[in-house]
């Protein structure tokens, strides 16, 4: 087991030391059961809600080797007001066995009890599709606007939890940007910034109002790429009944030029608050 002392602002972290055979990498479950517990109680009192950052999540030779079978570069899938020059790749993409491997080790049962010891979230279901999960890469001038994520997994009518984002990105100059941003509920203030260096991890509650991106275009080098893994995990509803269902929601930053929402969207928003459970609970069933 290889967990480092808190630092002095008190925020714990913790390394991660898969064993690599060939393509494949397996986590200890002693391990991971031991950083969780380590890591709960920062975890649970972050601001502005639930959340951890956490240096040499794995080693750096895990993922330089992710960095040097990632996918040749395909055209971005997202180009609008709200996110720009950004692309993914899922399994289906992604030709690596040892990438396919890793994204399916940070699916496994191990790292699952890592996760819900750290967050006290129980019973986490990870996503055999990797909807919207998998590999990202933005290129220069590229960002993604502040938002909160989609809640419900449509497809397998599961509720969505946490995020868990590595980043990829070795000698990343801060000057190049893209920074993860945590704002507060009311989107008055950016509480945290994140450089997305290598190795470093961030895990997320996907609650309402856990607002976050990177919205200022990248200055990076053409050919300097911000890359990272992405996964997410759900739960499945105690009570069979998943909240009212909504997409991802954009929020403009104070004082800036971000776009807002078109005003169908905005309305949708507001029909969505102020309609009655039961009925939202009805209208999914008919549809």
């Amino acid at each position: 087991m290889n967990i480092t002392a808190p630092p002095a602002q008190g925020l714990e972290a913790a390394t991660l030391t898969p064993k690599v055979v060939g393509n494949t990498l397996f986590f200890d479950r002693k391990q991971c059961s031991a950083a969780g517990a380590v890591l709960h109680d920062a975890y649970v009192g972050n601001d502005p809600f639930p959340h951890i950052v956490i240096d040499d999540f794995l080693f750096p030779d895990v993922l330089r080797r992710v960095v040097e079978e990632f996918p040749a570069r395909k055209e971005g899938r997202f180009s609008d007001g709200q996110s720009k020059l950004k692309t993914g790749y899922q399994m289906e993409a992604i030709e690596s066995p040892y990438i396919t491997n890793l994204l399916n080790a940070l699916n496994s049962s191990q790292l699952i009890e890592f996760l819900e010891k750290m967050t006290g979230i129980e019973g986490l279901i990870t996503d055999p599709h990797f909807s919207g999960g998998g590999l990202h890469e933005t290129m220069t001038g590229g960002h993604l606007g502040i938002h909160e994520d989609f809640n419900v997994l449509k497809r397998l009518n599961l509720r969505r939890r946490l995020n868990l984002i590595l980043f990829l990105n070795e000698d990343w100059n801060e000057k190049y940007g893209g920074n993860l941003e945590l704002w507060d509920k009311d989107m008055a203030k950016c509480r945290k910034s994140v450089a997305p260096i290598m190795g470093r991890a961030v895990v997320f509650n996907t609650d309402p109002g856990a607002y976050h991106g990177h919205p200022d275009p990248l200055t990076s080098p053409p050919d300097k790429f911000r890359r990272s893994i992405a996964l997410y995990y759900y739960t499945a509803s105690e009570d069979s009944v998943l909240p009212a269902a909504r997409t991802t929601q954009f929020k403009p930053r104070p004082g800036s030029n971000d776009e807002k929402p078109p005003i169908s969207v905005r309305l949708r928003e507001i029909a969505r608050d102020i309609t009655p459970p039961i009925i939202l609970r009805q209208f999914r069933k008919r549809s």
